[in-house]
């Protein structure tokens, strides 16, 4: 799956194709001194090159299915959670746009796809909390959709968001030179490595589990289960095909795709699939409980 050490990411950048390995490279692309197999794409004038295209296509695409579902969203006019629900998606759809600039390898002036790397990745942890909150919103500890709700998750997405944004700004245009050493071998970063690596999937995890507790307990619903369920698998199999599968895929294409490309198509699966079970549990069928009953 790539390195075995905390914090470093030589061989994820040598086995995959990540928006982080742009602010661990010289030349701030996918190029570095870990080597590997490096995509061909497609020569453009200048010695510039388009590469990971499918990736960029399949970006795209993932953008208009996400406006279609936030558009759906709207005609949900009493679900619960549908203005968070339409925030996680308008998240996803900056992830979506960012990426194809950031892994689909864009010809762009290096300080541009820094910038870019450094939203994508920021917006990857924002996205994922927004999503956890999504969770919490069922409980109904503050009334969805309100200001207050809003408000909560906006500036403590914003606060993540900027966090991060800052530490792969500096990592990417050096101004402090503090994360200069994770340019060289190992490209050690701690800092990038928890928050890129980690933090998404400890959020992603506590969503999963106050869902299922959620339907399970208090809805007393198993069907809706079946989406979150695939949710999860889909998810995971775009992580297998981005960190295991993607260099064999690489080398057998003689570098024309990678894992990226099916990563990509996968992790929007998974947000149609994380719709779609929010889409259930908010019918007017289900079952309303009465009081606190709540675990």
């Amino acid at each position: 799956m790539g390195s075995t050490q905390f914090g470093n990411f030589f061989n994820f950048c040598r086995d995959s194709t990540l928006p982080v390995c742009n602010v661990l490279s010289d030349d701030h692309s996918q190029s570095g001194p870990w080597g590997g197999c490096e995509l061909t794409g497609i020569s453009l004038s200048g010695g510039r090159k388009l590469g990971n295209l499918g990736s960029i296509l399949l970006a795209a695409f993932a953008i208009i299915a996400s406006i279609y579902l936030l558009l759906r969203s709207e005609r949900k006019k009493a679900a619960v959670g549908r203005r968070e629900m339409q925030l996680f998606l308008a998240s996803f759809i900056v992830i979506e746009l960012c990426e194809i600039f950031t892994v689909g390898e864009f010809p762009l002036a290096e300080n541009v796809r820094i910038a870019f790397t450094g939203i994508h990745i920021g917006m990857i942890i924002a996205s994922t909390w927004i999503l956890m909150l999504n969770a919490v919103v069922g409980y109904q500890i503050v009334d969805d959709g309100t200001p207050l709700s809003i408000g909560l998750i906006v500036a403590s997405a914003a606060i993540l968001l900027g966090g991060t944004l800052y530490v792969t700004l500096d990592t990417g245009f050096q101004w402090t030179n503090y994360w200069d050493s994770s340019y060289q071998p190992p490209n050690r970063h701690i800092a990038l490595y928890v928050l890129y690596q980690l933090v998404p999937l400890i959020f992603l995890v506590a969503f999963f589990v106050l869902e299922t507790i959620l339907v399970v307990r208090v809805l007393g619903e198993m069907r809706p289960m079946l989406y979150l369920t695939a949710a999860l698998l889909l998810f995971a199999i775009g992580q297998i095909f981005n960190y295991v599968v993607s260099s064999h895929i690489c080398n057998g294409t003689n570098g024309a795709v990678d894992g990226a490309l099916f990563q990509t198509l996968f992790t929007l699966l998974a947000v149609v699939a994380v719709w779609i079970f929010w889409s259930s549990i908010t019918e007017d069928d289900w079952p309303m409980p009465v009081g606190n009953n709540f675990p």
